[in-house]
């Protein structure tokens, strides 16, 4: 025995007899016990301990991320006091200060019964919700992709500190599409814009994967998005029908850039409203168990997934509004999310409609809450 080891022998025994009321030379007649206590159970997270007290409804509530418009949040959160919503979107485009969105999350925050996701599409380039003073301009995916990894986390730890510090909770980026080299043109959701960090997904998964550390280690959560690919489809899911990736299988190269951010512990992925035939023929992405189980178990992701928009997509136009909540739910998507307010009440109702008369699902809507809560937790949203 090392003297290093035999000093912690001696300590250990000494600690043992204190405890057992005896002296530590001399010892009197008494012995020690020589029964293990039983072990003392794991105390129940604060995300536990919340959904136990969380009644159907406000499990439900924790699977809705309604858009509210940016411009006035306050009033757009008040009008969905019926609905307990877990998150909001803020859509649109603001060129308020950092100071001014500040206080407006304050009061959304302070208006609500559970913490709020509060997520904004901060993506860079033409997709940049917040633009007023303290915001500042963030460059294109396709611009930030020519910076050196180093200097890309930096400027992602400052676009995502002026989130942070107003209030933002989640950015529903960064784009882990990758777009094949002369289709830009032709891909009308992501290349025509320049959303994507480049046409090689191993370069497209480096990015992503310095983005989604930089913005989490400073503490707003990241959604990368749209699983499995929309880089190569030729319909924009929120204008029209038909949008389908032929290409895209499981052992896709280019599902490399998600992989990345789940190796990154990515807090969510968003999944697409397109159509992948090698993956599921019948179902759109969303509504797909083959698409989630995928994400789920063959790249390990155990976060929050959410759907993308299911409200002015044309592509879901010919699904009724209960029933996109009630299938996306029922194929693995945790958070439904809905740029229109009116959808919230008309889905909360088929989800507990739905949960009250299908214990399985009652069982994946609590799931999904648990989920929910525990990402909250973890970004210190939700304490006890």
């Amino acid at each position: 025995m090392s003297r290093t080891a035999g000093r912690r022998s001696a300590l250990a025994a000494t600690v043992l007899l204190a405890l057992a009321g005896c002296d530590a030379v001399g010892a009197d007649s008494r012995t020690l016990p020589t029964t293990t206590a039983p072990r003392t159970p794991a105390f129940p997270s604060c995300a536990e301990q919340t959904l136990a007290r969380l009644d159907l409804g406000q499990q439900v509530g924790q699977l809705l991320m309604i858009g509210v418009p940016v411009q006035d949040p306050v009033a757009g959160y008040a009008a969905l006091s019926d609905v307990p919503v877990g998150g909001l979107f803020l859509y649109g485009r603001s060129s308020a200060s950092v100071e001014e969105v500040t206080a407006q999350v304050a009061q959304l925050q302070a208006a609500a019964p559970l913490p709020l996701e509060v997520a904004v599409d901060q993506e860079g380039g033409a997709v940049q919700t917040l633009r007023g003073p303290g915001f500042g301009s963030v460059p294109s995916a396709l611009e930030q992709a020519r910076l050196p990894l180093p200097e890309l986390a930096a400027a992602t730890s400052e676009w995502a500190g002026w989130l942070r510090t107003a209030g933002i909770t989640m950015d529903l980026g960064p784009v882990a599409d990758t777009v094949p080299a002369g289709r830009e043109a032709d891909n009308p959701p992501i290349g025509a814009f320049d959303r994507q960090y480049g046409s090689d997904p191993e370069q497209v998964a480096a990015a992503v994967g310095t983005v989604v550390t930089a913005m989490q280690d400073v503490g707003v959560a990241a959604t990368v998005k749209h699983f499995p690919g929309l880089g190569r489809v030729e319909v924009n899911t929120d204008t029209d029908v038909g949008a389908t990736d032929p290409e895209t299988s499981a052992d896709d190269p280019y599902l490399a850039p998600f992989a990345a951010a789940v190796d990154q512990r990515v807090a969510a992925v968003m999944v697409s409203s397109a159509t992948y035939p090698q993956l599921d023929p019948d179902r759109l992405a969303l509504f797909s168990p083959a698409v989630i189980g995928l994400l789920r178990d063959q790249l390990g992701f155990d976060g929050v997934v959410i759907s993308d928009d299911v409200g002015p997509a044309v592509a879901l136009s010919g699904t009724p509004v209960g029933e996109r909540a009630v299938d996306a739910v029922a194929a693995g998507v945790d958070v439904v999310l809905d740029k229109d307010a009116t959808h919230a009440a008309p889905m909360a109702q088929a989800l507990a409609d739905r949960a009250g008369a299908d214990p399985a699902f009652a069982d994946r809507v609590r799931e999904s809450a648990g989920r929910v809560l525990a990402l909250k937790e973890r970004f210190g949203l939700l304490t006890c």
